[in-house]
Order: C-alpha cells, then structure tokens, then sequence
C-alpha cells in the first residue's frame, strides 16, 4: 500500500504493525521511528552531528516559539529552519497548538484563532490556522501540522464535542492555506478528546479532508493507559491505512510499542531529553534513577546491552558524580544515552517487522524490563 508520499513495505498479522517509508523533500524517513523535540530550534544539550551520531533521521520544532524568538523573518533570511540550525534532514513543526492547550492560562480563543500573552515578555500574538500554516511554510520545514485545540483530560462530553467542532473547523482552514508546491506535507490532526463516538467522528472527518498524513492528539494528559490506548485504536480504524500516522507527546518505552502494535509510524515526547536532564536513563531493563547512592562507586555502564557513546565510555559513578555536581557534561551525556535508546528501540522494532519477527520482539520487551539494576 503506498500513497504519494508514504510506502507500506511490511505488514504484521493479526497487528497493525507496519514497517514504511516517509519521502520529503529533505530526506527520506525509515518508520517507525522518534523524534526528538527542539522546540526552539534545538534539542536540549546536543548539537545537529549528536543527533546525527544517536540516529536521529527528523526532529521537531515549535513555530509558536519560533515565531516569538527569534522571529520569522532572521529565519527566512537564512533559507529555512534547517539552515539557521544547521540540521541538514526533515523537520516536523507542531503549529502552536500544543500551546492553546498548555498556556491556557494566557490565551483567549474562539472560531477566528487564538491570542496568546508571550511567556517571553507578555507582548499579544494573535495566531489563526491560516497564519500558523503560513508560518510553518515560510519556517521551510518539511511536515507541518494544522492549528487544533487539545482537550483537557478530564472534560465532560459537551465541552470535547465543542473543541473538536473548532478542530475541524481549523482544520478545513488550515487546508485551504497550505501551498502543496511547496513541497511540504501537512498532517491533519484527530482529536475527540477519550469518548469513542467521538474520537471517530473526528478521525472521519479529517481521513474525508484528505491531508497527505494524519497524527493522534489530546494523548498522554494523564489518562489510563487502557483508555490511551482505546483512543488510538478509534481513531486508527477510521483512517486509511496508506498515509503515515503520527502519535503526537507520545512517550513511554511502552508507549512506543504499543503504538506501534497498533498502527502509528512517528513518534515525539520531551520524556528522554528532559528526564536525561533530571538524572534518569531509559533502558533495555527499565528506568535508572543515576542519584540512586548504590551507583556511588559502580564501574558499569548505564545499560550494558547500550553500545552509545556514553555507555561505551563512562561508568554509573562517573555520571553520577558529574550529575551531583551539576557539571554540564552530565545533560550531554544523558542525552545521548536515552534518545540512543529511543531511537534504537524504534529502529529494532522496525527490523523485527522487516524480518516478521514483531511478536517475539514484544515478548522480549516486555520480558527483559525487570526494573532497575
């Protein structure tokens, strides 16, 4: 099954594992795979060869921060987001609308868009679907998302069917602004917040608008994790098969897996960058806490299974004493580390679908997490 930017290569039976690959104009996707976050034009504490080295084949920016800092117009005079940071592969841009959701506090909306007060210096911005995707073109970025409003978890019934009217109706909007010769790919989003009849009309009427790739919103805001995953199976179902999916803040090692098993392709979430910063490594047994004081004197690697470049080299009481005294090397380190593991994950998943190995590959994730060692 292919559509004109996405190729199904391996299907798994009895899941909706697939593995495939994503063509855009800067480069071509291997999926599954991460993406690691750089809101403001940079993945925290590493630089675009790190990103390179950790396997990284797409980040992802934020245009609302971009827009903000350092504005549109220095990065347009560099030809693009790409190379103003000096990343030389495919960019995913999220529209803003992960902060109509996070900046509720500082933002008024309603049908015509959204004005933000700038967590910067307090200034107005005024945001509408049309402005965020000609935003996200003029960024130059190769997969860009519409404007959308993520509901809350919990919320009642009527006030989901309320943000996922305006959704659709950004969504529509933010159709009708995109340039396709541009060559960039705009993903439409479903939300529908996690009431079924819900999450399938939204996935209906964004699969009807035919955008060349869809994504999963509203996730991971601290709802069950059976009721996540009904979420993705609704509104998986009610997609076509042939375009990629992307699930977006989408998270755990398990997550992943899971996701997958049903269907998703692209994968974000600032958990291994940011935990890396608060002193814990993702690993093949589970999660390690490097402030544990039994690391104190341990001269093994965080993950003897990690061939990264951080496992490779330093010890358990070497990062753990750079951690304790807030050195900066500690944030590079375990950066490198756990998007190593991110992306080394994804891409093993990828080679056990390849080689129809996919429900091996998932038995033994879940049998080698043990828990900390």
């Amino acid at each position: 099954m292919t559509s004109e930017i996405f190729a199904i290569e391996k299907t798994v039976p009895q899941s909706a594992a697939r593995a495939g690959i994503l063509t855009t104009k800067n480069g071509v996707i291997l999926t599954p795979t991460f993406m690691a976050v750089g809101t403001r034009g940079s993945v925290k504490a590493l630089d675009p060869q790190d990103l390179k080295k950790v396997g990284s084949q797409i980040i992802l920016a934020n245009a609302f921060h971009l827009i903000l800092r350092p504005g549109l117009e220095l990065i347009r005079s560099f030809g693009g987001l790409g190379s103003f940071m000096g990343w030389p592969g495919p960019i995913l841009t999220d529209s803003g609308g992960y902060q109509v959701f996070s900046l509720a506090d500082a933002r008024t909306l309603n049908e015509a868009g959204v004005t933000f007060r700038s967590p910067y210096d307090g200034q107005k911005l005024f945001l509408s679907p049309e402005l965020a995707t000609q935003a996200q073109m003029d960024l130059g970025v190769d997969i860009i998302m519409c404007l959308d409003e993520c509901a809350p978890y919990p919320a009642t019934f009527e006030e989901t069917a309320k943000s996922l009217d305006l959704t659709l109706g950004w969504a529509k909007r933010s159709l009708e602004a995109w340039d396709p010769s541009r060559g960039q790919i705009l993903f439409g989003i479903v939300q529908g917040g996690f009431y079924p009849e819900l999450r399938a009309k939204a996935a209906e009427a964004i699969a009807a608008m035919n955008f060349p790739g869809h994504s999963l919103g509203g996730l991971a805001l601290g709802e069950p994790f059976e009721e996540r995953l009904l979420a993705i199976e609704t509104g998986r179902a009610k997609l076509p098969e042939e375009k990629p999916l992307y699930l977006m803040g989408m998270g755990t090692p398990e997550d992943l897996i899971e996701s997958v098993h049903r269907g998703a392709d692209l994968f974000d979430c600032v958990l291994p960058t940011r935990n890396a910063r608060n002193g814990q490594f993702f690993t093949s047994f589970g999660r390690l806490n490097i402030n544990n004081a039994r690391h104190k004197t341990d001269q093994n690697p965080v993950d003897p299974k990690c061939s990264c470049p951080t496992c490779r080299v330093f010890s358990r009481a070497y990062l753990r004493h750079l951690f304790q005294n807030h050195e900066p090397l500690f944030p590079r380190l375990a950066t490198i580390h756990n998007l190593s593991y991110y992306l080394g994950l994804m891409s093993a998943a990828r080679e056990a679908i390849m080689a129809d190995n996919w429900p091996q590959f998932k038995a033994d994730f879940y049998a080698a997490r043990t828990g900390e060692a």
